[in-house]
């Protein structure tokens, strides 16, 4: 809510010990995260080498130039002992959320993180209709951006 339309789009995950040539066309499939307003890196917090796999993924989106914004989602907390949580590197701003896809447990954390992030990446402005733009007006209010109105 107050975001607007979320377009997701999920990419490969990671493999370590690839081929050339593999390496490079996961690079290919990656490269719609340069147009991205905000990366979730999902990451198994129950496995052993966690640590490795997340430096495996930052390292490949840095060398093809990803800046957006990074949120971790660690999921399987049902399964690494973890709590349901979302972790700030500063007020309002989230750094990671605890979360089991499986289970479900802390997906609304991982909503609101996502739209902490997304908020803070929003303008706020006045906009001015003709009322032959109440069609514009009712798609506004759909996505539920309008915060107040007066005519």
């Amino acid at each position: 809510d107050g975001i607007g339309t979320v377009v997701l789009a999920d990419t490969v995950g990671f493999v370590r010990n690839l081929q050339h040539d593999l390496v490079e066309s996961f690079k290919a499939t990656l490269e719609e995260t340069l147009e991205a307003t905000l990366l979730l890196h999902v990451i198994d917090s129950s496995s052993h080498d966690m640590l490795d796999q997340i430096e495996a993924v930052e390292g490949v989106l840095k060398e093809i130039g990803a800046d957006a914004p990074v949120l971790r989602v660690y999921n399987k907390i049902d399964l690494s002992g973890e709590e349901a949580k979302i972790i700030y590197s500063e007020p309002h701003v989230p750094d990671r959320v605890y979360v089991s896809a499986h289970s479900g447990l802390g997906l609304d954390l991982l909503r609101q993180a996502v739209q902490e992030c997304l908020m803070g990446q929003l303008q706020h402005f006045s906009l001015v209709l003709k009322p032959a733009y109440g069609k514009l007006r009712t798609q506004l209010y759909a996505l539920n951006v309008i915060q107040s109105e007066h005519y």
